[in-house]
């Protein structure tokens, strides 16, 4: 049982979140992918964490963001101990100056490698994650 358990854990690809959106467009460019971009309230913000631990983390969301998007987070905690660095806080506040004007938690924009917003959701999705994955799929699959 133990060795199953260990096989099943080596197989789960962990899911990379990109911290510079510089870095994103110019991986997104260079792979064809869209842009997952999300920000949150992760110590705070409980639609925030609702949507991280239901969608986020879903394994059938995982499986195709690896191979379909490239992922920023863009986080707001408020706890001083997960406030990342000056320079993180500062890329996420110049993110939001661009996406997220009106402090919008959690709001998630998909994106092409310029930076050009295709989708937006406002909230939690309304849909399951199944549901949600599929959507975000099939509009990765009409832009390559």
């Amino acid at each position: 049982m133990k060795l199953i358990t260990l096989f099943l854990l080596l197989t789960v690809i962990p899911i990379n979140w990109e911290p510079d959106f510089n870095n994103a467009k110019k991986n997104a460019k260079e792979k064809h992918e869209l842009i997952l971009l999300n920000f949150s309230g992760s110590d705070w913000c409980g639609p925030c964490i609702v949507l991280r631990r239901d969608y986020l983390e879903s394994q059938v969301f995982t499986d195709m963001a690896n191979s379909n998007l490239v992922l920023v987070n863009a986080d707001f905690p408020r706890k001083k101990k997960n406030i990342g660095t000056t320079e993180q806080v500062k890329r996420n506040e110049d993110l939001a100056e661009i996406y997220n004007k009106e402090g919008s938690f959690p709001l998630t924009l998909l994106l092409d490698a310029d930076g050009k917003v295709l989708k937006t959701w406002h909230g939690k999705p309304e849909t399951t994650p199944e549901q949600w994955t599929a959507e975000i799929k099939a509009i990765c699959d009409s832009k390559k």
